[in-house]
């Protein structure tokens, strides 16, 4: 079976930019007689107030599975109840830690906040949140 994970969301196109840089995803193609989503939106004429509702983002090796992100009025109250869990490959000669350390950077640049790092069990990793608080961890 397949599946898609979904985020609510108060900006779309945000969330969407910082979850590409964490997973290595992109946006999912538009239909191909459009060249963007926003050429799609026009024709199906949808007013630009409403074109940052949604985004889809897929695994461009066809792996992983779609992320979907819609916006919502509310924003977030509690804590997760799922997260996702993203598994770093270290490039050769480093350290799985410190190419877990170097991402976290790199996403903590781009809006995601360190929440601390957890060592339990002969294993470690770093939680964090995205720029909207959903928690996720890097390992």
């Amino acid at each position: 079976r397949s599946f898609q994970v979904t985020f609510d969301a108060e900006d779309p196109a945000r969330l969407a930019e910082f979850w590409m840089l964490a997973l290595g995803y992109q946006i999912q193609p538009p239909p191909p007689e459009f060249t963007s989503w926003d050429e799609w939106a026009f024709h199906m004429e949808i007013p630009e107030t409403d074109w940052n509702n949604a985004r889809a983002l897929v695994d461009p090796e066809g792996k992983g599975p779609r992320l979907f992100i819609q916006k919502v009025p509310e924003g977030k109250s509690a804590k997760n109840r799922v997260h996702l869990d993203v598994t770093v490959d270290p490039a050769e000669g480093q350290s799985r830690m410190d190419a877990v350390e170097e991402l976290v950077a790199a996403l903590v640049a781009e809006g995601a906040t360190y929440v601390r790092h957890v060592e339990e069990h002969g294993a470690e990793w770093v939680v964090c949140c995205d720029p909207e608080g959903n928690e996720f961890c890097v390992h």
